[in-house]
């Protein structure tokens, strides 16, 4: 079977002009334990700020889901023309993970479906990992399946042809233990169409996904990478940045070219219930019209959005994620993007 990169798809940067932004609107008690009503607040704030500039569809489970969350999305002044609802059910909230990964060429779009196995079967995955499927057939659009696990957040991309992920989360035994790291490379370069492959080494203390990208470093154009770095020598953060820092600086580009590097401050430690949580500023989205930025009520927040207005041209927009960070991920973690044709 041909692949998107034989056929000339290919995987576009996150600052490409979006059709819409998917979402699976949180439902699952176990992710947030004791808290998940204490989420909504910022989530839905999410939501509205991304219906300024693009579709925002939304899985959700029902209809008695579907009224609530629309009166509560008006009450906010969303744009609920820009707001669409769709009933598939889905394990959990994490659509970065589950969704589907859409690629382009000149006037086609098409769906990649890989398959997802929740980080290493840790937690329940069997109606999260037919999502893509269901919205390629929602939309009508081909399906190429690579038929190996991948998640969304494990990789980033400057849509010129080179792509960032971490040997912790790929090279786990609990993806592809069949697979060697080429043949893993292989598939990120047939099916993302890219050719060159950064890889780094371990993500952050407190990431259950055994190290995603999206919390340690990401593009923000074609030829800049921003990567978070921890100060602070004692803790258990710094030298892991540290590491990759040092892998980024001796990356290159597809062109050859080294990277250019903007180092962002990681915020002060979230704890809850005695656990650290993978909070970081490198789980932005990069949405049409704004940056949306996770906070987590310390000194850094200024900082980072500081560093962030100086990087892009498009609003840069903080909202607060000390409570979504209790399930293990943020903004970048829980939406999908749909380009634009």
């Amino acid at each position: 079977m041909k692949t998107p990169k034989d056929l000339g798809f290919y995987f576009p940067a996150e600052w490409y002009e979006h059709e819409s932004t998917w979402l699976s609107y949180p439902h699952n008690e176990n992710s947030w334990p004791g808290k998940i009503d204490a989420i909504f607040p910022s989530y839905n704030r999410f939501i509205v700020e991304l219906s300024k500039g693009e579709k925002v569809n939304i899985i959700i489970e029902d209809a008695v889901a579907k009224e609530r969350i629309e009166q509560e999305l008006s009450d906010m002044k969303a744009d609920m023309n820009n707001i669409f609802f769709h009933f598939f059910r889905t394990n959990d909230a994490w659509c970065r993970d589950h969704g589907p990964a859409f690629v382009l060429k000149a006037n086609q779009k098409a769906v990649v479906d890989w398959d997802y196995n929740a980080w290493g079967g840790k937690y329940p995955h069997d109606l999260d990992n037919l999502i893509p499927e269901q919205i390629a057939k929602l939309l009508d659009l081909e399906v190429f399946r690579p038929h190996i696990i991948m998640e969304g957040g494990s990789i980033d991309v400057n849509g010129e042809g080179s792509l960032i992920t971490t040997t912790s989360c790929l090279l786990n035994k609990n993806r592809n233990p069949h697979l060697s790291q080429m043949e893993i490379e292989n598939k990120l370069c047939q099916y993302y169409n890219v050719d060159n492959v950064i890889w780094l080494g371990d993500g952050i203390v407190g990431d259950d996904t055994d190290g995603h990208v999206d919390d340690i470093a990401r593009f923000v154009n074609k030829d800049t990478i921003v990567t978070v770095v921890e100060h602070n020598k004692n803790d258990e953060n710094y030298q892991i940045l540290q590491d990759n820092l040092s892998l980024l600086k001796r990356a290159r580009l597809e062109n050859g070219k080294q990277p250019d590097i903007i180092e962002i401050p990681m915020p002060e430690k979230v704890i809850w219930d005695n656990m650290r949580l993978p909070a970081s500023y490198a789980n932005f989205y990069i949405a049409n019209e704004a940056v949306i930025v996770p906070l987590y009520n310390c000194v850094q927040d200024d900082i980072a959005l500081q560093i962030f207005e100086q990087i892009f041209d498009r609003k840069v927009i903080g909202i607060d994620s000390t409570d979504i960070i209790w399930g293990l991920g943020s903004f970048h973690c829980l939406s999908q993007q749909e380009p634009k044709l």
